[in-house]
């Protein structure tokens, strides 16, 4: 019986470890090149910028610019998807995350200065070239960074950020009320931009499949913006909103100019812009490739895979078409 029983051992031992042998060898080449993401901080104009970091020091660069209220945080999925073959930075904005909050008596809260930021974070980070990816407020922060050095930008990924007018859609009346007179509808902007209920619905939506969201998503974000010096940033920076709406023809004149290689990525229950947007960007850039998912405005929420893998084909082509336009030159 007891021979029996270390033969019948040895037999499990040897299935077991065959088992894991043939089970490592059966894991997919991503996972054995997954890369940690970093969390690290520089000092620009003075300021401390929080970012985090993933993937190969010499290979492509995505450079990844966040909405309102968010963070680079909104990028974590992505980044733990991608970082194998691409150099992803995400950095926070002042006055978001977990970069510097100078106080706005002394700071500017103005998109011009924190693109110009941004601008002096890429040198910081001694970043010469990068595909743009912009979400919501990452739009008039990277288009601005794109007029001012277009020969960095070597594409660009929009999602969910606006380049039109009309764009804005009927649910920014308030917000254009505000616009034109701060004093008598900052206490209405407060409530229809920094409330619980609307950090929920920039989120969800009105997408019906409400299971598939983690409220912390925007439990968070509401903690972050009921801090003591959110209140002021925030209505800072959106009252200066209403310089993007002026400037939205000159990007895309731009667009119908240079043609960049665009990715527009839009969540179709995303309830904070008008859901033609992406057809508009079709019109200034007629060959950019378009992708409406079952998403909100925050789509990486729900769809970061399906995201990860429509920026890996787009990536991929433009890599081809660079390679094919250069060989055009050479001839």
């Amino acid at each position: 019986m007891t021979m029996i029983k270390l033969k019948t051992n040895a037999l499990i031992m040897a299935g077991l470890a065959f088992a894991i042998a043939t089970g490592l060898q059966a894991q997919p080449k991503e996972r054995q090149m997954e890369q940690p993401v970093f969390y690290r901080s520089v000092k620009v104009d003075g300021i401390s910028i929080f970012y985090r970091e993933s993937g190969p020091k010499d290979a492509p660069v995505l450079l990844l610019l966040h909405g309102l209220p968010s963070s680079s945080r909104m990028f974590q999925p992505l980044m733990t998807r991608l970082a194998d073959k691409y150099h992803m930075i995400a950095p926070d904005y002042p006055g978001f995350g977990h970069s510097d909050w100078p106080d706005p008596g002394s700071f500017s809260y103005t998109f011009d200065h924190i693109a110009q930021v941004m601008n002096d974070f890429t040198k910081a980070l001694g970043l010469s070239h990068y595909t743009l990816y912009m979400q919501d407020y990452g739009g008039p922060v990277g288009f601005r960074m794109a007029l001012t050095h277009s020969e960095q930008v070597q594409a660009l990924i929009v999602q969910d950020a606006v380049a039109h007018n009309e764009g804005l859609g009927m649910n920014w009346a308030t917000r254009r009320a505000y616009w034109a007179d701060r004093a008598g509808n900052e206490e209405a902007l407060r409530k229809n931009l920094l409330s619980l209920q609307a950090t929920r619905t920039r989120h969800i939506g009105d997408d019906p499949n409400v299971e598939l969201y983690d409220p912390d998503l925007w439990t968070d974000e509401f903690a972050f913006l009921s801090s003591a010096a959110q209140a002021q940033i925030q209505a800072d920076l959106f009252y200066d909103y209403r310089t993007n709406v002026e400037q939205y023809p000159i990007w895309q004149e731009w667009m119908r100019k240079t043609h960049p290689r665009l990715l527009v990525i839009w969540g179709r229950h995303d309830l904070s812009f008008d859901p033609g947007e992406p057809e508009r960007y079709r019109k200034d850039v007629p060959d950019a490739q378009i992708h409406i998912l079952d998403a909100g405005h925050f789509a990486l929420d729900t769809k970061a895979e399906e995201i990860a893998m429509l920026i890996r084909h787009f990536l991929a082509d433009q890599a081809t078409g660079s390679d094919v336009s250069a060989a055009r030159q050479s001839r």
